[in-house]
């Protein structure tokens, strides 16, 4: 149980405003949105988790089971973005 809380807790990011955020994205190796998308919330001040469907064949079957069929596929907390949306990015974040 207490590894299960390190791993929430290293998922759980704040930035200079304090605000507690849990990033994660789906992404692919050859997906330049992914790229701008990963590199715009770094540029905010945010970590994430990155699930690369095109190396992890997990990552492909959870993004599958989500109903999703392709990349960028940005959760943040409860909340998911699907390509790369500044503005909805700015308005979760």
């Amino acid at each position: 149980m207490l590894k299960l809380f390190m791993i929430e807790r290293k998922n759980r990011i704040t930035n200079s405003g304090g605000k507690m955020r849990k990033i994660k994205i789906y992404s692919s190796n050859t997906c330049s949105n992914c790229t701008a998308a990963k590199e715009y919330i770094k540029e905010k001040g945010y970590e994430y988790e990155e699930k690369n469907v095109s190396t992890d064949k997990e990552a492909k079957k959870e993004l599958i089971a989500m109903g999703y069929m392709g990349v960028p596929v940005i959760m943040i907390d409860e909340d998911v973005v699907v390509g790369f949306n500044k503005s909805k990015l700015d308005e979760l974040l």
